[in-house]
């Protein structure tokens, strides 16, 4: 088969379309010819040679797609040849065919298209895990959102507002990104380029800080973030963006307002684990996307062909996207 290849680890110049071998499925995954894949950060970082996949799992980039079930393995019981689907998988989604366990597949409904369906399952997930999973995130709570406008960050805004959040705080780095915050629910929106956003959040909640944090940013955000936890806050960390080592730490903070501080990664969770969330999103996403009064919106940025995938790259790394870039997979 077709698929993107790394040819070594670096720039988005070492991106290339190759030959690789067609997966051989298990028993219980599906061979899927995909329609579409999705790009998400991490893409980056392994094609830079900073994240290898989990063990057994594709060496090739992209861990959400959409397509057509091409093969079933023997004791798949729930999808059949022919069948829509999208889905999470830990690797191998920039590829003519991929492999998923049927644990994690979805059946795509015929209100998304196969784009939209690509655009879900990383993004959507990774939010539904950060808020609800891991922060504890009930009615009535506030939450702070860093990178508002990124692919998580639209779902988690989403998420938040249809759970009840009282107030929704996010940061973003352009007024453009913070006013289509603002449309999806967000309740202040901040520029961190322009404005503190601990001091307008210290001001709007009279100190007494959010529930809730979502943080992508790791270093430079670590003391602002603990100052603007409140009693009993939790954070969860999903990415370091401006770096993971954080000097001169002072602990009191966690103990003064019992804090928890939970790192938290997707793919390399156990596939129990993975199709409880998967479970989880169905019935409270899926199920409302296929309704006519859905609360959701799944939003594309930009869509490329995958021959154009070096250009794809470049476009995610200048930080310019409001939605999911979309990657076709053509013949």
């Amino acid at each position: 088969m077709k698929a993107v290849l790394v040819k070594q680890p670096g720039d988005a110049s070492q991106l290339c379309m190759g030959d690789y071998p067609t997966p051989v499925i298990k028993d219980t995954e599906l061979l899927v010819k995909v329609h579409c894949f999705c790009l998400n950060r991490m893409d980056i970082v392994q094609r830079q040679g900073r994240y290898p996949p989990p063990p057994g799992a594709s060496p090739l980039l992209g861990v959400e797609m959409s397509g057509i079930v091409e093969e079933v393995g023997s004791k798949v019981t729930k999808f059949k040849k022919g069948d829509a689907v999208f889905g999470l998988m830990p690797g191998g989604a920039y590829a003519e065919y991929a492999a998923i366990d049927e644990r994690l597949a979805i059946c795509k409904p015929d209100s998304l298209s196969f784009e939209e369906a690509a655009a879900i399952p990383e993004t959507w997930f990774t939010a539904y895990q950060a808020l609800f999973f891991v922060g504890n995130l009930e009615p009535g709570m506030d939450v702070l959102i860093h990178a508002g406008a990124s692919g998580v960050g639209i779902a988690a805004i989403q998420l938040a507002k249809h759970a009840g959040a009282k107030r929704i705080f996010i940061t973003a780095g352009s007024d453009e990104k913070l006013e289509f915050c603002k449309s999806l629910g967000a309740t202040t929106a901040i520029n961190y380029k322009t404005q503190d956003w601990a001091e307008v959040i210290a001001k709007e909640t009279d100190n007494k800080g959010v529930n809730v944090i979502v943080d992508f940013i790791g270093k430079n955000y670590w003391q602002q973030n603990l100052q603007t936890l409140a009693v009993d806050g939790h954070m969860v960390i999903l990415a370091f963006m401006s770096g993971n080592i954080v000097d001169q730490v002072d602990l009191s903070m966690l103990l003064r307002k019992r804090l928890r501080i939970e790192g938290s990664a997707l793919r390399s969770r156990s596939i129990d684990y993975q199709s409880r969330l998967r479970d989880a999103v169905f019935e409270k996403v899926i199920k409302e996307l296929k309704s006519d009064k859905c609360a959701f919106k799944v939003f594309l940025d930009k869509e490329f062909d995958w021959k154009d995938i070096q250009e794809a790259h470049r476009y995610m790394e200048s930080n310019q996207s409001q939605g999911k870039i979309v990657v076709k997979v053509t013949q």
